[in-house]
């Protein structure tokens, strides 16, 4: 705990002064990157990320980058991987910038605009992607160009690599593939990843994120039969009825409150940022108060942090308009907390569930990361960077409620921070939703935020 206590404790007044904000050249750059991610469409569905990948290669090369320095590679021709290097004096080993280009499907009839249109609209840039994850992305390329057209020279090596699938589990491509196949081509001290952000209240900064931490994602089957019939005579059991049942029974079960090293600290430093009674009930949920952790479970942010979660997220079943079901199938998806067994998380949904009629089967099995360490070679310049934009704007270690591939590197010994700047209301998380969208203010303050924090990790 003490460590964390030192985390916190770095907001204190940085004798730097603060960057200037992006001139208009630089913005002009870093928006049309950006619209042109947003609008390539790389879904895993229709999109080809390949065509993102070389759109973003083309750039660099533009910029003067040589071409062995930007490459485009993968197993699948439409599911490339972007890998790109600035090159330094060598006196430390690489710093590595990741970001992923690949999508969550995006319905246009589910969209009050075009999700593959970037659209500027009171006060945000809309569109799939513009948070999850193609700011970074966008950001990430410009960061590159800026170095280049500066002339600079770090100390360390910077890579960007821009990946597919992370979106449908990364097992065969994107930074898996790239450790497996390439791993000189993005091996680093360390890196920078989506998986943290800073948070606003009422335009409020609370704080801004640093995720250390990822819960563990696995998704299980659920699934019912019946030999069905004419539905002229409809049966007492039906396949839809009874899984719709268990699926209830789900919904209405919460896993216990269980906190760790990482979200302890996290409602112990957000109790005295926070105001009022929600300050109060995170002060009381340290100390395993039930009635706070209850009221703090109405926020979906914070009831992520407090235990694990499983959804439903799919839901199919019958085969015709005038028959009865023969089968129905759910897919409920579950964000574990780190160090808890995926194997009882099971065993407890089978027995919320209550019905040996309802199958459940593992959709993909476990795959936990260890924590990255809080050092203050890491820690610090974010937090000084934090301060110098956004003065006393505390710094806090996250464990992220979602996976990333920053898993991955983790588990390949390459500790990964999400770090990201992008800061956005805590009650208004869009990404995989309708109308995703960002504050357009936020998007070019974590512009220059990350700039100046990759200039001071490489230096």
């Amino acid at each position: 705990m003490k460590r964390l206590v030192v985390v916190f404790l770095l907001v204190a007044a940085s004798s730097v002064a603060a960057p200037p904000p992006l001139d208009a050249k630089t913005k002009q750059l870093v928006f049309d990157i950006y619209k042109e991610l947003i609008e390539i469409n790389t879904t895993d569905s229709a999109g080809n990320n390949t065509t993102a990948a070389n759109a973003m290669a083309a750039r660099l090369r533009a910029a003067g980058f040589s071409a062995g320095d930007v490459q485009v590679l993968g197993p699948d021709p439409r599911k490339g991987n972007l890998v790109a290097r600035l090159h330094g004096r060598g006196t430390e080993k690489p710093l590595l910038l990741l970001a992923h280009l690949d999508v969550v499907e995006a319905k246009a009839e589910d969209w009050s605009m075009n999700p593959f249109v970037l659209t500027e609209k009171d006060g945000y840039y809309y569109g799939r992607g513009t948070s999850d994850d193609k700011a970074m992305a966008a950001i990430w390329i410009a960061t590159l160009i800026r170095f280049k057209q500066e002339g600079w020279v770090p100390d360390r090596d910077v890579i960007v690599a821009l990946t597919s699938d992370e979106e449908t589990g990364g097992a065969n491509n994107g930074v898996a593939w790239l450790l497996a196949n390439h791993r000189d081509l993005i091996d680093a001290s360390f890196a920078l990843n989506e998986g943290g952000s800073g948070r606003l209240e009422n335009g409020r900064r609370l704080y801004n994120g640093v995720g250390a931490s990822e819960k563990v994602y696995v998704s299980f089957r659920l699934e019912t039969h019946n030999k069905g019939g004419h539905s002229s005579a409809p049966r007492k059991d039906n396949a839809i009825y009874q899984l719709a049942n268990g699926l209830v029974r789900l919904e209405n079960y919460e896993f216990p409150v269980a906190l760790n090293e990482v979200t302890r600290a996290y409602f112990e430093r957000m109790s005295s940022i926070e105001e009022g009674p929600t300050a109060a009930d995170m002060k009381a949920v340290t100390a395993g108060d039930a009635a706070a952790a209850k009221r703090l479970s109405a926020t979906p942010a914070y009831n992520a942090q407090m235990r694990t979660t499983c959804v439903a997220t799919r839901l199919e079943g019958g085969h015709a308009d005038n028959a009865l079901p023969q089968m129905a199938r759910a897919t409920v998806n579950c964000r574990i907390l780190p160090g808890e067994s995926a194997d009882a998380v099971r065993d407890t949904i089978v027995r919320v569930l209550d019905d040996p009629g309802i199958e459940i089967t593992w959709i993909d099995k476990p795959k936990p990361s260890p924590p990255s360490p809080l050092t203050p070679a890491v820690m610090k310049p974010i937090a000084d960077v934090t301060n110098e934009l956004w003065p006393g704007t505390p710094v806090l270690p996250l464990m992220s409620a979602g996976a990333s591939d920053g898993l991955y590197l983790r588990n390949a010994g390459i500790p990964t921070y999400g770090v990201s700047g992008l800061f956005g209301e805590l009650t208004d998380a869009r990404a995989h939703g309708r109308d995703e969208r960002v504050r357009i203010d936020s998007f070019y303050d974590s512009a220059q935020f990350l700039y100046v924090l990759v200039r001071r990790l490489a230096s």
